[in-house]
């Protein structure tokens, strides 16, 4: 098969094919999106066609694979597609996936409960540690079980 040089052979995929350059860093992890409107392609590059768009800044995403700049990416639900590594941050987010979870206020099942967090809520990262996350959504914070939320690695350690 012959391949033009700066893109793959002609029906390889993309993220597989000789792993063009990409971040370096380990795949798969967990980023959020950078913006409020982002359009999630059928492959990576602008060529592809827009298959459809996330609509909420701040929502966690896992990225799959890489392939120079763009990053498949997939979401809570399963959904995945190509965006460009500019759509995306490093900053981490999580979303309660299907029924609702306990904020405490200390990292304990007995503890105080402050909010109850409905799913679909997202909300920011601080640190994890063992089975608890330090939370922030809007103006509260508290610690989430990790077992409550999606965005995060099961043994993650995040500082």
């Amino acid at each position: 098969m012959l391949a033009l040089l700066g893109g793959p052979a002609q029906g390889a995929d993309p993220a597989s094919s000789a792993q063009r350059k990409g971040s370096g860093l380990p795949i798969p992890r967990f980023a959020s999106l950078r913006s409020d409107e982002v359009n999630v392609r059928t492959g990576p590059g602008p060529r592809y066609p827009i298959d459809w768009k996330f609509t909420r800044k701040a929502m966690p995403v896992e990225i799959v694979a890489e392939y120079e700049n763009w990053r498949k990416i997939r979401d809570w639900q399963g959904a995945s597609g190509w965006v460009h590594q500019s759509l995306l941050t490093g900053k981490r987010s999580f979303i309660i996936p299907s029924k609702a979870a306990s904020l405490h206020k200390t990292p304990a099942a007995a503890a105080e409960v402050i909010a109850k967090l409905e799913p679909e809520v997202v909300g920011e990262i601080r640190s994890c540690s063992g089975d608890w996350c330090r939370v922030r959504v809007s103006s509260v914070s508290g610690w989430l079980e990790r077992t409550d939320m999606w965005g995060v690695y099961k043994s993650e350690p995040i500082n």
